[in-house]
């Protein structure tokens, strides 16, 4: 029986542990939270950080598992492709590369020595040390930690006297303490921010959806909502797709999924703005099974431990299909879900992670969901107009903490 290793324990690595069981794997989950989610289904369980290179890779040895993955953990994925580069497993790419990938720096730098479509970037590795050059930014900006995922830590500032609030905040989502400040692209329409997939270093399956946010949110750039098909125009879409495949020729990238996200500017530029090797949070592989029929998590698992993957080609849409993250507006306690009748019949499926009674936290970043609504709508046109007001069909209800 070969064994798959996965790094971290959310919610989001059930659909990968339940593939990877349909083929026969043996699973071994491993973070330092005993008591996170996904421990109590996969078949073993190990108390190493994801972060800790050296001890996961002691782990791996130990447990000599035929493979190593991080789907939908942003911290562990440099350590997975260190893990498989050292012990000569199936790796998404070059350790090297997936370094570049997951530092949001190294990335814009690389992208910009490239040729490709990038913002203005400076880099410090302290606030202090960014402080000092407030006066000669270009504003507004946006400030970021270097190495954090769903949006959290990140703002958008306008003024000088703004940006000590934000590099604060950023710095408490970073785990190395590096900044990044870069200029603010003023997108044109929507953003998308989905899953995709390389074979052997092609991209076999591109995707583009429509990335909606709650703007009255305490984070208001924390995704809260996606749509698939795309409306961004088909020849934006095959830029898109050209130079993510330059991008990942470039870096030597072999068989993985990726979590990308891209949007186009009012400059009329296509931009790449992310490109993670492993699945996205917020059930978007989840979601392109259900839209188009293929499966990226299967092929993910099986890429991950060598076995052959599935053909793949760019999907071919079911229907009209939305997942609405849901959210607190304030901390509280949680009472209940409200949906409208009329919405009701086109709701796929309604998964709630609380219960009456529980605490809940406002929306600064996308680990603050508290469950999801995936909703096959009958038409774009309806698709549309529900999404561009998310509140007047759904409500968490939610209470003052006594």
């Amino acid at each position: 029986m070969k064994k798959l290793l996965l790094l971290g324990g959310s919610r989001y690595l059930l659909p990968v542990i339940r593939e990877a069981k349909a083929l026969g794997l043996y699973t071994i989950t491993c973070d330092y939270l005993p008591d996170n989610f996904a421990h109590r289904f996969s078949d073993e369980y190990a108390n190493v950080s994801i972060t800790d290179k050296e001890a996961t890779l002691q782990l791996a040895r130990e447990k000599k598992v035929d493979g190593v993955m991080s789907f939908a953990c942003d911290p562990g994925v440099v350590t997975a492709a260190y893990v498989a580069e050292k012990l000569g497993l199936p790796n998404v790419g070059p350790y090297r590369s997936v370094e570049i990938l997951q530092d949001k720096g190294k990335f814009r730098s690389f992208l910009r020595e490239n040729g490709f479509h990038v913002p203005w970037i400076r880099s410090f590795d302290s606030a202090d040390a960014a402080l000092r050059e407030a006066e000669s930014l270009a504003y507004p900006l946006m400030v970021k930690p270097v190495d954090s995922a769903g949006s959290k830590g990140v703002s958008r500032v306008d003024r000088p006297e703004d940006l000590k609030t934000a590099l604060v905040s950023a710095r408490e989502y970073s785990r190395c303490g590096r900044l990044l400040l870069e200029g603010y692209l003023q997108q044109e329409g929507f953003s998308s921010d989905t899953d995709c997939f390389s074979t052997d270093g092609v991209l076999s399956f591109v995707s583009f959806n429509n990335q909606y946010f709650d703007r009255h949110a305490d984070n208001p750039y924390a995704p809260t909502g996606y749509t698939w098909p795309s409306r961004i125009p088909a020849e934006k879409q095959q830029e898109l797709k050209n130079e993510l495949q330059r991008l990942l020729k470039l870096l030597d990238m072999r068989t993985s999924v990726y979590n990308i996200e891209t949007r186009l500017c009012t400059d009329g530029k296509a931009y790449i703005m992310e490109v993670s090797p492993r699945g996205g949070g917020n059930r978007l592989s989840e979601m392109l099974t259900l839209a188009s029929g293929q499966n990226l998590i299967r092929n993910a698992v099986k890429a991950a431990v060598g076995l052959p993957t599935e053909e793949l080609h760019d999907p071919e849409y079911s229907g009209h299909w939305s997942i609405v993250m849901l959210h607190a507006d304030t901390a509280g306690v949680f009472r209940g879900l409200q949906i409208a009748e009329d919405v009701r019949p086109y709701v796929h499926e309604e998964d709630l992670w609380v219960q009456p009674g529980d605490p809940v936290e406002a929306m600064t970043g996308a680990n603050k969901a508290i469950g999801s609504l995936v909703i096959n709508w009958p038409s774009e046109e309806e698709r549309d107009a529900r999404m561009d007001d998310v509140s007047g069909w759904v409500q968490v209800l939610t209470e003052e903490k006594a």
